[in-house]
């Protein structure tokens, strides 16, 4: 059972008082076939402590081999980032005793990152750009995963815990920043959208599945408060392994909020490791934060020192994707949106699918007419997110060239779309089963035109009169009768035809 604090101060008054200072450690978990320094499979959801070896589990006798491939990916990692890299780096031992690290330290690197000194640059949801330095990024293993039986599955009150190494060897990055200051009320936005810009970055270099629900990424946020920005930067607390973009921006307002309390009662803030709650927002105490000497770091000395000869990086560089900030602004210029319709598309989540929607043939302005309007607004009554949905981009395309092909109108396109949302098949067979395409036979509109002729003379003599528009009052009963299949368009023409008018 954990307390919340009860000394919080208002985040708006806290954010007028005292200057915020974030610093951001982001763990990637890389997709390589293998693990950093043995050959068991790096692999999702296996059966307990089945995707191991004895290197794993660091048995004594055991030797480990770097990934080759998961270098690779952090050199990758490193220039996305604008980073130096390193001509020659080493592993190093982090001393520590954890349960699910069985050889009591992990295989780290310290001093001598593979990538250092680089920046990314931010898009906020207005549009302003805030440029984050990364101080460096470095290569290292993964721990396994502990899982505390009872009480509220924290090991406080737990009864038992059990422990799964599938985990424990699997490469990993670590991108630390250099603090990032001038932030101000903006604090939590900025490092949500810091994080989701490396996520954006991992899965557009392929490197990781950059799934945060995984566990492949997940961010350790530092805050710090200090009375003024020319002041000295304040003592910072680290929120361990944080993994979705609310939960950091909820990280960063607790701990702003729960720090200026104790600087306003006079006291100090402790530099400790906390842990973030979900189902209430606040961040309860770890463990006094240890610094770097008191992990005892040595170099490794069973690897020798990677030394990446400077043909490959520049390989790497030349291959490199087409990074999300540019492929957003190619995007934008090529389906003609506004900066605005852009970011609301950005902000939404919908890029992926309105892209996959294009290249599946609709327009970029029919695609994100369905994502931003039907398909969001659907999304947002489940509380789900787009690419959740069981509507597929394929499946919208096929949804708007029957509109486009005038086999349906917008109001059947609807039906249809609610019946491929609830999983009853594509839009063109559920059309042909349920009937629904549009009725074009003029032999059957003009039945109902002659219908709604004689029932409505008043109609019929307004527009007879000069006032056309009137005819709308005539289409309305036509569509009713026609289960609102009938061509609007053909029955508009019929009806101008019968009564001698002209549009």
């Amino acid at each position: 059972m954990t307390t919340i604090d009860t000394d919080l101060v208002d985040f708006e008054d806290a954010t007028d008082r005292y200057d915020p200072v974030l610093g951001i450690e982001v763990h990637v978990e890389l997709g390589t076939a293998t693990k950093m320094f043995d050959g068991a499979p790096n692999i999702f959801a296996a059966d307990p402590n089945t995707a191991i070896t004895p290197v794993s589990l660091g048995l004594p006798g055991t030797l480990p081999v770097v990934n080759e491939k998961a270098v690779e990916y952090a050199i990758t990692i490193g220039l996305a980032l604008n980073c130096e890299i390193a001509e020659s780096c080493r592993f190093a031992r982090k001393q520590y005793f954890y349960p699910d690290l069985t050889k009591n330290f992990q295989t780290s690197q310290y001093d001598e990152p593979i990538a250092h000194d680089g920046w990314v640059d931010v898009e906020l949801e207005d549009g302003e750009i805030v440029r984050v330095e990364i101080e460096r990024a470095h290569m290292e293993e993964d721990a396994g995963k502990s899982t505390h039986v009872g009480g509220s599955g924290r090991i406080q009150g737990a009864t038992h815990s059990l422990v799964d190494y599938n985990r424990a060897g699997v490469p990993l990055v670590e991108i630390v920043t250099r603090p990032i200051p001038n932030v101000g009320k903006r604090a939590p936005e900025v490092a949500a959208a810091y994080v989701r810009t490396l996520r954006d970055i991992f899965r557009a270099l392929d490197v990781s599945e950059a799934r945060m629900e995984r566990g492949n990424v997940r961010a350790d946020v530092n805050v710090s408060l200090r009375p003024t920005a020319d002041a000295p930067l304040g003592t910072r607390t680290e929120t361990k392994n944080v993994n979705s973009f609310r939960s950091i921006d909820r990280t960063v307002r607790y701990e702003i909020s729960r720090q200026a309390g104790i600087l306003d009662a006079g006291e100090s803030v402790v530099q400790e490791t906390r842990h973030f709650h979900e189902e209430d927002g606040h961040t309860s105490a770890g463990r006094v934060k240890s610094d770097a000497e008191d992990y005892r770091y040595f170099p490794e000395p069973d690897l020798v020192p990677v030394a990446p000869s400077r043909e490959w990086v520049e390989e790497l560089q030349a291959n490199l994707p087409e990074l999300p900030a540019a492929r957003r602004r190619r995007l934008r210029e090529e389906w003609g949106f506004s900066d605005l319709e852009m970011r609301d598309v950005i902000n939404a989540g919908a890029l992926e699918a309105i892209e996959a929607t294009v290249v599946a043939g609709a327009s970029a302005q029919s695609a994100r007419k369905w994502w931003m309007g039907e398909l969001a607004r659907t999304a947002g009554e489940q509380g789900v997110e787009l690419e959740e949905l069981a509507a597929t981009p394929a499946q919208v395309a096929e949804l708007q060239k029957l509109i486009d092909d005038k086999k349906i109108n917008d109001k059947i396109a609807r039906q249809v779309l609610g019946k491929v949302l609830a999983g009853e098949g594509d839009p063109g067979a559920i059309v042909e089963k349920e009937g629904l395409a549009v009725v074009s036979d003029d032999s059957v509109l003009t039945g109902a035109v002659d219908q709604a002729i004689a029932d409505n003379p008043d109609v019929v003599a307004k527009i007879q009169g000069g006032k056309v528009q009137a005819i709308g009052a005539l289409i309305g009963p036509i569509m009713k009768a026609t289960r609102g299949q009938a061509d609007a368009g053909r029955v508009r023409e019929i009806i101008m035809e019968k009564l001698g008018v002209q549009g």
